[in-house]
């Protein structure tokens, strides 16, 4: 027998010898852990993972690997190190794994959801309910988005980068289910300034002017769709959908859509002649942000512009304190009945905010109230090519989709053939702020495509009123464990 041979039969009797030595308590172990990881290979897809199975059977049962060799050190500094350093590496591993497949923590930023979801309300999202991505940049610091707090670095490393893989789920996303999703227009970033974004930037400003100003907007980088900013909205509009709003009813598919239960619109609110208190403002269920005063003698909102709403002067030829607030329903109701409130009036969609709507520089003429109709795309769903809705989809097939998209001489180009037809690769999604008047959403920002959604905010686990002191309701607890809702 040859130097191989005998090495081989070595190496058999001392696996052999390892696995008699192995008690049950290591065999269940080790069972135990090779079913789990064998029904995560298979629910990933990826069967290359079995090749470390050896790795997994050593941990446990023979354990050639000195596995926690610093335990038998004499050095108690060492082992003490050693400990901290295999407790962090293990949670930061399981942390990895938990964020990526099952679920994350997520934090209401703004107010765009209000008063379905609340400034300070910290959500379980659940990435099962859709089906967890593969992540498009494995290998990236666990529970940091995109940059690393106090360090101001990347928190993942851009190579390697996986194509679009989403694993099976619990189901897929219904009309007015609330989503989390990575932000469409978050791809190209100016790192000082993110609201408003890259793309409205500019189309106020001109590509030029934003490349030159880099010292108030910071450097402009470029971000894979796994890093690119958390956004929460309702998915109003579902693939294959037709969208429009109509004075500031939503319709989908030519039928008026039911409102949400706290749907939010703004209104311009004068009182009976006092400031409005803060008892008042609790009333009204109005945040301290939301709070804003208007001054018809300076600047914004003119003399004429009030009177145009229908308000009155008073005695004195001027106004009563005016407020633009947004009102529930609910609030409004509370607000007419009163006693403190003269007269309230809604905000006109006419008088919209920004440098325009989706796509930006449309010849449409749509605004925040008066928008569509827009066709949704769907996976496998043809559409041709019009001067009309070129740019409605120039961005999914050439940005979302990936494919080289020209316009010459009046004719189209797809990955340099002629042709005026497209079939779309994915699914897209229409998502929408229940403070109907003050979100940036996809009247904004356009399609949301299927490979940007994150998961489904399940309940509410914690909530915290910024406005209010910790003796005096910060914390929100009606609000903990609320489960969010489709209502």
């Amino acid at each position: 027998m040859n130097d191989a041979g005998k090495t081989g039969e070595t190496m058999y009797a001392r696996i052999k010898e390892r696995l008699q030595r192995a008690n049950r308590r290591q065999w269940v172990k080790f069972l135990i852990a090779s079913v789990c990881y064998i029904a995560f290979i298979c629910w990933v897809g990826n069967f290359w993972w079995l090749l470390l199975l050896p790795v997994i059977a050593d941990a446990y049962l023979t354990r050639f690997f000195p596995w926690g060799f610093w335990r038998k050190s004499k050095n108690e500094y060492f082992r003490k190190t050693m400990e901290w350093v295999d407790a962090i590496v293990y949670a930061l591993v399981a942390v990895y794994f938990i964020n990526t497949f099952f679920f994350q923590n997520y934090k209401i930023p703004s107010s765009s959801l209000e008063k379905s979801l609340l400034v300070g309300d910290y959500l379980f999202v659940s990435k099962m309910s859709y089906g967890p991505r593969v992540p498009n940049t494995p290998l990236s610091f666990p529970l940091a988005q995109h940059t690393l707090p106090i360090l101001n670095v990347k928190s993942y490393i851009e190579w390697p980068q996986w194509g679009y893989k989403r694993l099976k789920g619990l189901g897929k996303i219904q009309r007015n289910d609330i989503v989390v999703f990575n932000f469409p227009a978050g791809d190209t970033v100016t790192l000082n300034v993110s609201n408003p974004d890259y793309y409205t930037l500019v189309a106020e400003y001109g590509r030029d002017m934003i490349e030159m100003n880099k010292r108030q907007l910071g450097d402009i980088v470029y971000r894979p769709v796994d890093r690119r900013e958390n956004y929460v909205k309702r998915a109003v509009g579902l693939p294959g959908d037709w969208i429009e709003l109509r004075n500031n009813d939503l319709y989908v598919n030519g039928e008026r859509a039911k409102d949400p239960k706290n749907l939010e619109h703004y209104y311009y609110l004068m009182t009976q002649g006092n400031a409005l208190t803060e008892e008042q403002f609790r009333l009204l269920n109005i945040s301290v942000e939301d709070r804003e005063w208007i001054n018809p003698n300076n600047g914004g909102v003119i003399p004429s512009q009030i009177e145009e709403l229908g308000f009155l002067r008073n005695a004195n030829n001027g106004f009563n304190p005016i407020y633009r607030v947004p009102l529930t329903a609910q609030a409004l109701e509370t607000a007419r009945k009163s006693g403190f409130v003269a007269a309230v009036f809604a905000e006109p969609g006419s008088w919209s905010y920004g440098v325009g709507y989706y796509p930006l520089g449309n010849r449409f003429g749509w605004t925040r109230s008066d928008y569509g109709p827009i066709w949704i795309p769907k996976k496998g769903e043809t559409i041709t090519l019009t001067e009309e809705n070129f740019p409605i989809y120039e961005r999914v097939i050439r940005d979302y989709e990936r494919n080289k998209l020209e316009k010459r001489n009046g004719k189209y180009y797809i990955n340099d053939q002629e042709t005026d037809q497209y079939t779309f690769q994915m699914d897209y999604y229409w998502m929408m702020g229940d403070n109907r008047d003050n979100s940036a959403d996809s009247r904004s920002w356009g399609f949301v495509p299927e490979d940007h959604i994150v998961g489904k905010p399940l309940f509410v686990w914690l909530s915290i009123d910024k406005d209010r002191g910790w003796f005096d309701g910060r914390i929100r607890f009606d609000r903990i464990f609320k489960k969010v809702t489709r209502e």
